[in-house]
């Protein structure tokens, strides 16, 4: 069932089974918070078996770019397409895992600009095993509802036609 985030009040809901339940929740609510302030769009998660087409292109689009095949379990998917400034529309996709990490896809739409995945770890998260063997070096984020966040990115560089 779609769960639209509200980034005031922290739920662990769609969480419970994870042992990260309290970071995943500060880090989907930052990213919550952060499509309200930015674009004014509420953010609406669903679980992985209701959005299988869209999990299946998320999952075909990692594995083609960087060969990544999580063993990590999903929990929660988003999709917004929003306007970005220069970029026009712009697809974003947002897959929770338990073991306490996020990836996100930034792809527009309109023009082959900005090309992205973006990942998070929440805090006390462990790397996962698939991301140290490609050698990634993680920058640091403050944030008062994930607490300290770290995440990296890599450029998408193929075409992939969305679903």
């Amino acid at each position: 069932m779609a769960y639209q985030v509200d980034f005031k009040t922290v739920a662990t809901t769609g969480f419970e089974d994870s042992p990260f339940a309290k970071q995943l929740a500060g880090l989907r609510a930052n990213e919550a918070r952060y499509f309200w302030n930015r674009f004014k769009v509420p953010f609406v998660v669903y679980p992985i078996a209701e959005k299988p087409a869209l999990f299946d292109w998320y999952r075909m689009l990692i594995k083609s770019e960087r060969g990544l095949e999580f063993a990590a379990t999903p929990l929660e998917i988003s999709e917004n397409v929003v306007d970005v400034e220069g970029s026009g529309s712009t697809r974003w996709v947002h897959v929770f895992y338990a073991e306490g990490f996020s990836l996100n896809v930034l792809y527009p739409l309109t023009q082959a600009s900005k090309r992205a995945v973006g990942i998070k770890l929440a805090e006390d998260a462990p790397v996962p095993s698939e991301l140290e063997a490609l050698g990634f070096k993680f920058a640091r984020q403050k944030s008062t509802l994930a607490g300290t966040i770290r995440g990296t990115y890599f450029k998408i560089k193929g075409d992939y036609e969305s679903n």
